[in-house]
């Protein structure tokens, strides 16, 4: 019962303590829920997990993103640089990213008139969603491997009459 409860416990203190994360008064993080940066609004750093990254307004800081996207509406901006991880970046006509921006397992859909001003590494594909589970697989192989050579050895072979197969 106890290991049951565990994942669920840490999950939960993950969750309470993910507004700590954010330093200033504008600064927002989220776990489950969208952001959204409301019209004439101006945000700091932006975390968010497991949710989407929605600018009306403006973000004066970073903003980072894991599974789920940002989308930046026209006129509007964000000054730092830009983080995601199994989502989009959408970026509308005149909008404007003023770092870089890096994303993994996803994809960067610009309007013509839209810019990014800092570099862009985008790693498109969902191979990348395994990556950082990569170690974990290796060790769930290795484990694999030794419960199969052990059965295969502890298996007892029939014994067929006259030393003949079926």
């Amino acid at each position: 019962m106890r290991s049951k409860l565990l994942p669920a416990a840490l999950l939960l203190l993950a969750a309470a303590s993910l507004p700590a994360f954010a330093k200033g008064s504008n600064d927002r993080a989220s776990m489950g829920s969208d952001i959204t940066v409301a019209e004439g609004e101006s945000a700091g750093d932006i975390a968010c997990a497991f949710c989407s990254v929605r600018v009306h307004g403006d973000v004066t800081g970073d903003v980072a993103v894991a599974f789920g996207s940002v989308s930046v509406d026209s006129g509007h901006r964000i000054s730092g640089d830009t983080a995601i991880f199994a989502g989009n970046l959408n970026l509308a006509e005149g909008a404007e990213v003023g770092g870089d921006v890096a994303i993994a397992a996803g994809e960067a859909n610009l309007a013509p008139a839209a810019a990014i001003r800092g570099s862009r590494t985008i790693l498109p594909g969902q191979i990348w969603l395994l990556v950082p589970f990569a170690p974990l697989l290796v060790v769930i192989g290795i484990i694999w491997l030794i419960v199969h050579l052990i059965r295969r050895s502890r298996y007892r072979f029939p014994v067929y009459p006259n030393g003949r197969g079926l």
